[in-house]
């Protein structure tokens, strides 16, 4: 391999890695700055103890409830068979399509007092409103509810993969020592997958404390809710940078915990043997019990929701559905394409400059660049404004002083901001994705690709990239969804007059027009349906 292109990876990957490095650098170092002590003062006696309380409570009510449905359902559908397994073991997955504030809106137009649920109880049974009591969903709670049956999917998928790769002789010497199946579930199976369980379960927590939608809807003060209003409302960047540190502080101090709770502990097989057991078969009540606990969560997470927003598009939808929808719809495509393009020849770039050093540097790199998916929206929002604003002063400056005009703001007044907010969020979702593949593809085949006189470009122009094909284009699905769901970001940062299908859903359902926010809600519910769908099929498969 000639030096001068592996010097261009390593520098490449080194560029790339600070670039993407930059917005949680420039949160963090505002943790100490003086800002002003009249905002802090005014959060400390208002907001604060609520912005600590409730993310606190949120963590800890998501962490367990996601845990015990994505178990209970990896469980059911990998170890036993009952009717409807075949259906569920895909189905399950379904809620991930369906972004959290999406959920919010539906069922707060569901469930609220002139909903058609609470109509329909009272018309029935002949009650007045003094009669019954009946939970709010806009509180806490509520939150804390809806965030489970969307973001249970993580700890599904994880714990799922687990249970089916995980070795069958160990089970079968547990039921040889007498050990039945649920003690053998929870002294065998659920340690052997507690890495996969955590693991999703960190990412669901993570996806909770990113989330601006669901909690500024339902009014629940948050650290997410703090970092919006300091910096539009009180107009205070640095506390904004501050909170958004604190929230960022938030997110390591969980990845921190659960690294440091399994000690010395390890979780390999200790045996060849990993074929899956026989589905011990459930009947009469148990298969009963089976279907409902995989059933409800999947329900509550996408069956009702996306059957009411139907329901509503159709009788009471965007009355503004044709050209101003589509100019919608236009600028989340653009969006999403153009930022699912260069991150997928980002990702390329970077995981076959790791493959060709075979050195620690540049894995290292990659796995920097990967930090930025465990950083919430908001946060890398107000990191790229921050110096992204400060570089847009400066070259207005020198247009003005070369060219005698002012240009404005060429960065933060148009979209490039926020595609390069959008790459430092989801580069790593695409990486992950090649980097993964491209595993597979045996060095042989580069072995034998230079012996026939094959530079490295064309060994991956001729070699990696028909391989890579389908991996690649799923990357580019996969960011492509995440940026169309998007909302933190695209909030903050999005230029004026510049709405998404995202900003226009949660500006209808904020002004309470919960029923014309169902067409934009929609439309962002059937394109997550589609990389779902793929992943879906390959669950099936892989049984």
């Amino acid at each position: 391999m000639k030096l001068s292109s592996f010097n261009f990876l390593l520098i490449f990957s080194a560029a790339l890695a600070a670039l993407i490095g930059l917005p949680v650098m420039s949160v963090l170092t505002n943790i100490f700055s003086g800002g002003t002590g009249a905002t802090w003062q005014h959060l400390l006696a208002t907001v604060l103890p609520d912005y600590v309380g409730n993310t606190l409570w949120m963590c800890l009510g998501v962490g367990l409830g996601v845990i015990v449905v994505g178990v209970t359902t990896a469980w059911l559908t990998t170890m036993h068979d009952f009717p409807g397994r075949r259906l569920f073991e895909w189905a399950l997955v379904l809620p991930l399509a369906v972004p959290a504030y999406v959920l919010a809106y539906v069922y707060t137009d569901f469930l609220q007092f002139v909903g058609p649920l609470q109509s329909g109880l009272r018309e029935t049974f002949g009650w007045s409103r003094a009669d019954y009591w009946f939970p709010d969903v806009r509180s806490l709670g509520g939150a804390v509810t809806l965030f489970i049956f969307v973001f249970y999917p993580y700890v599904y998928l994880l714990a799922r993969t687990a249970f089916i790769e995980r070795a069958s002789g160990m089970l079968e010497a547990a039921r040889t020592l007498g050990i039945g199946p649920w003690r053998s579930f929870f002294r065998v199976s659920l340690p052997l997958a507690r890495p996969a369980v955590a693991a999703g379960a960190a990412l669901a927590l993570m996806e909770t404390l990113a989330d601006y939608g669901t909690v500024s809807y339902f009014g629940v003060q948050t650290f997410t809710t703090g970092i919006y209003r300091a910096w539009f409302s009180l107009g205070d960047r640095i506390a904004a940078a501050q909170l958004a540190a604190s929230l960022l502080g938030f997110v390591i101090v969980l990845l921190l915990v659960e690294q440091l709770s399994r000690g010395r502990a390890k979780f390999h097989n200790t045996t060849g043997r990993k074929r899956p057991q026989n589905g011990h078969v459930l009947q009469g009540g148990r298969a009963l019990l089976a279907v409902a606990a995989c059933a409800i969560p999947l329900c509550i997470g996408f069956v009702l929701p996306a059957g009411l927003l139907l329901r509503l598009a159709l009788s009471e939808g965007d009355t503004r559905f044709g050209e101003h929808f589509l100019v919608l719809a236009g600028n989340s495509f653009v969006l999403a394409g153009l930022t699912a393009l260069i991150a997928v020849a980002l990702a390329l770039l970077l995981a076959y400059g790791a493959r060709v050093s075979k050195g620690p540097v540049a894995s290292s790199l990659n796995r920097l660049v990967s930090l930025g998916y465990a950083v919430p929206g908001s946060v890398i929002a107000v990191g790229v404004l921050i110096p992204v604003t400060r570089l847009d002063n400066w070259l207005a400056v020198q247009w003005e002083a070369g060219f005698g005009s002012n240009p404005g703001l060429l960065l933060t007044g148009g979209i490039a901001a926020l595609i390069y907010a959008y790459l430092v969020r989801f580069l790593a979702v695409a990486l992950q994705s090649v980097t993964s593949s491209l595993a597979r593809v045996t060095p042989s085949m580069d072995e034998v690709a230079r012996s026939l006189g094959a530079s490295q470009r064309e060994i991956l122009r001729r070699v990696h990239l028909p391989i890579l094909r389908g991996s690649l284009f799923t990357a580019g699905l996969l960011v492509f969804v995440d940026v169309m769901k998007e909302l933190p970001a695209t909030l903050v940062m999005r230029p004026f007059n510049f709405d998404t299908l995202a900003t226009q859903a949660y500006t209808l359902a904020s002004d309470e027009r919960l029923a014309e926010a169902s067409t934009a809600s929609l439309a962002i519910v059937a394109v997550g349906l589609l990389p779902l769908i793929l992943l879906s099929r390959q669950i099936a498969q892989r049984r």
